[in-house]
């Protein structure tokens, strides 16, 4: 059996229905921005920009014009995960629609790391990183400050490795925070004070590890140049050895590590103390061959009658010279006994001292608790007292007590109401 169709009455091109999608798409998809991973990013002989943009379920192409493209501070490589703002277009001839994009930037921990690059390349241009301008570290210094939380473990262990490594240097601590909203203002103001307060020979500033996020206040404008402006050497000490912030570039030095900082700002004592015995050794060496010469040369003339009496003059002097150092041997040692005495009386009177405030102290604690005890107004309900309250208020003499009314009578465990 031959069957008949009817055509319908409103058929469309395919340029028309492509016509009409374009124009609804272009005119909803005006001002968009898209998420997600680039993929085969490709720039054309003319210069033009061509990727695709995807993500775990689908993808749409993307182009970028050239005029555009020049203005990228960095082309984007496949994986990037980036943020691309544009419009949506129909492309009739293939049937097929594509985001015009305006700009392309990087999304997430890329965007950390794009304004990272961006902030590095401009101090680096204006000289904030040469060398030439960092200052060399004190080679004993007599206090450091350091810029860090309070309550850190990178604080605890710089202290411990200076105390370690050279007790005799002095600690100041600006507390301030090293994570969040509110740390770069504090690292900034940490740096200001000890840069004008005389205090101290040299700064470190720094914190322990974390991802980019935690020590992004390291990586802030303001901390680079409150860095770069401070009177006195500054140590950065930011994260951990494969970390490196805007901080460690403008600093006059980088640690690795928080310790590392301590360990580069102070000499180990063992190590001055060798130093010491070594230098001793060489000066006794010298002496010994000058004095060794000036015999030999001496001896030379021994049979010369003339110098028979410059003989006996060094003698007598060798003999004065060491009965001097005999005595000035006695002296230094009894110069030492009388400040080791001195110490003891010292540590004496101090542990004597904390031992007679910390009986006053007791003894006023006591005597306060007698009189908290004496002055409790229950006391004399203990012993068997009695109270009379009358309208609510304690009658404390016959002439307040009124006998026509009701009152109540208190006892230590209850009252009785009369009347």
């Amino acid at each position: 059996m031959q069957q008949f169709f009817e055509e319908p009455v409103n058929v469309m091109s395919v340029s028309a229905l492509t016509g009409e999608i374009k124009m609804l798409l272009e005119g909803e998809f005006e001002q968009v921005s898209v998420r997600g991973e680039v993929s085969q990013p490709q720039t054309s002989r003319n210069g033009h920009l061509y990727l695709t943009l995807k993500d775990a379920e689908a993808q749409i192409s993307c182009v970028m014009w050239n005029s555009l493209r020049q203005q990228l501070d960095r082309i984007p490589e496949h994986g990037d995960e980036v943020i691309v703002s544009g419009s949506v277009q129909v492309y009739p001839p293939h049937g097929r629609y594509q985001l015009i994009a305006r700009s392309i930037r990087a999304a997430g921990l890329g965007a950390l790391q794009q304004a990272f690059e961006e902030l590095k390349r401009k101090l680096q241009a204006e000289g904030l990183f040469d060398e030439g301008r960092k200052r060399p570290l004190p080679s004993l210094p007599g206090a450091i400050g350091i810029v860090t939380s309070a309550t850190g473990a990178a604080f605890q262990d710089m202290r411990n490795t200076l105390e370690k490594r050279f007790p005799l240097c002095r600690v100041l601590l600006y507390h301030a925070a090293v994570q969040g909203d509110q740390a770069a203002p504090e690292i900034v103001e940490g740096i200001r004070y000890f840069s004008g307060s005389g205090e101290v020979d040299m700064v470190i500033v720094g914190r322990g590890g974390g991802s980019l996020e935690d020590l992004w206040a390291f990586n802030e404008e303001i901390v680079a140049r409150a860095i770069a402006e401070c009177r006195i050497p500054v140590i950065s000490a930011v994260g951990h050895e494969t970390d490196f912030s805007i901080s460690d570039f403008v600093a006059d030095a980088r640690a690795a590590t928080p310790t590392q900082s301590i360990v580069m700002a102070v000499p180990d004592r063992n190590d001055l103390l060798m130093r010491i015995s070594d230098l001793q050794l060489y000066m006794e060496r010298r002496l010994s061959d000058i004095l060794q010469r000036h015999k030999d040369t001496v001896s030379r003339f021994l049979d010369n009658y003339a110098l028979h009496k410059v003989k006996q003059r060094i003698s007598r002097q060798s003999e004065m010279l060491s009965w001097q150092e005999k005595q000035m041997a006695g002296i230094l040692r009894q110069r030492f006994l009388q400040i080791r005495d001195r110490s003891r009386y010292l540590a004496d009177s101090i542990s004597s001292a904390a031992s007679r405030h910390l009986l006053q102290q007791k003894s006023q604690f006591s005597d306060l608790h007698h009189r908290l005890l004496a002055s409790d107004p229950n006391a004399p309900l203990k012993k068997g007292y009695t109270r009379i309250h009358q309208n609510e208020q304690w009658v404390r003499s016959a002439g307040q007590f009124d006998t026509a009314a009701p009152f109540e009578i208190e006892w230590t465990d209850r009252r009785t109401r009369i009347g």
